[in-house]
């Protein structure tokens, strides 16, 4: 069921959803939380289809903020708010809520957001892109206590990482951190499965892709190692090496689908490691709404901490390999190496935090 509201208030858009689900025959809401969009119409279609695709795990009710101020003097003079009601299956699980901001009104759409958001209930807001520098600040992420930014859609994904770590506030997360929670399992399933004193770690990937840094920083925090940067042609996160005495923990994924686990004295083996939809991201984010400690650790180390590889340092230092490899110039800072035990068990804490 839709209902088009033109001019309209939140009082009768409250209405309008009363209407809607008395016309679907549904006696309750039976939503667990309000997820807040704010993007603008370019964005707004795939941004919808996504919290629909994710509310059939999460029922929720949807409010997409869409902000247009107007570029004459009269335009943004008029103050009008516009509003599309879906509930029943144009809403997945739960009811949407499409709202057009005019003139001044885009200024204050927390004013029109806060009498429609769920009683008693979480709120998530999600910038699709175009994220505030401080979201935590902003007037529609102070309702919330989840925040979900993506690295991903910045001019420069990598750069924008400096500018999460600087305005990190407990309850922040970016889907560049979500988007390596397999890679994440993967590894610390294989340090579970081959115990083994990490020396070094190598991450391979593309240039501009925020997740090959954070995975990389993540590596750093928790076993407290060297990191090396190698840029690939992608997509996206294509291997990941983990430097040990007798070989290294290999995982491979080339074509973005399947990958690939080599750890020495063991077969091969192949492993589901697919890129994910971004509603599949966001359903992961919504099934825990409490402050990724593991993602805040990794987010504040400082990205140039991963170096990529010096070819001329590559070339000076060949001869003085060990064991019959090319030696590589560390691109992170030495730091104390902490106990076997203690790396194995930091790697597995930083996995389990992320609901794989």
């Amino acid at each position: 069921m839709k209902i088009d509201l033109t001019n309209t208030t939140s009082s009768k858009i409250n209405a309008a959803l009363m209407e809607a689900r008395r016309g679907s025959g549904a006696t309750a809401a039976g939503m667990v939380l309000t997820l807040v969009i704010v993007t603008d119409e370019g964005s707004a279609y795939d941004a919808l289809k996504a919290a629909n695709d994710a509310s059939r795990e999460h029922p929720s009710r949807t409010l997409a903020v869409i902000k247009r101020a107007g570029r004459s003097p009269r335009a943004r003079a008029e103050t009008r708010l516009d509003a599309e009601v879906l509930v029943g299956s144009d809403a997945g699980s739960g009811e949407t809520v499409v709202l057009r901001m005019h003139g001044e009104l885009a200024a204050h759409a927390q004013s029109v957001v806060l009498p429609l958001l769920l009683p008693d209930a979480p709120v998530v807001v999600w910038w699709p892109d175009n994220a505030p520098l401080h979201p935590a600040q902003d007037p529609l992420g102070a309702l919330a206590q989840r925040r979900i930014t993506d690295a991903v859609t910045a001019e420069s994904p990598v750069g924008q990482l400096a500018q999460r770590a600087q305005s990190y506030t407990p309850g922040d997360t970016d889907l560049a951190w979500t988007r390596v929670t397999g890679w994440r399992s993967m590894l610390a399933a294989a340090l579970d499965q081959r115990p083994s004193t990490i020396t070094s770690a190598v991450v391979e990937g593309e240039s501009y892709n925020p997740s090959v840094e954070l995975l990389g920083l993540w590596l750093h925090t928790r076993l407290h190692v060297p990191v090396e940067r190698v840029v690939t042609n992608g997509p996206g996160i294509t291997a990941v090496h983990l430097r040990t005495k007798e070989g290294d923990i290999t995982l491979d994924r080339p074509d973005g689908l399947m990958g690939t686990l080599s750890m020495p004295g063991s077969p091969d083996r192949q492993v589901a490691l697919k890129r994910r939809e971004t509603s599949e991201l966001i359903a992961e984010e919504l099934r825990r709404l409490d402050p990724d400690d593991i993602y805040a650790a990794a987010v504040r180390t400082p990205v140039d901490r991963l170096k990529e590889p010096d070819n001329a340092g590559q070339a000076a230092n060949g001869t003085a390999a060990e064991d019959g490899e090319q030696a590589t110039e560390p691109v992170a800072e030495q730091v104390a190496e902490p106990a076997p035990a203690a790396r194995k068990a930091a790697a597995k804490r930083g996995a389990r935090k992320a609901d794989a």
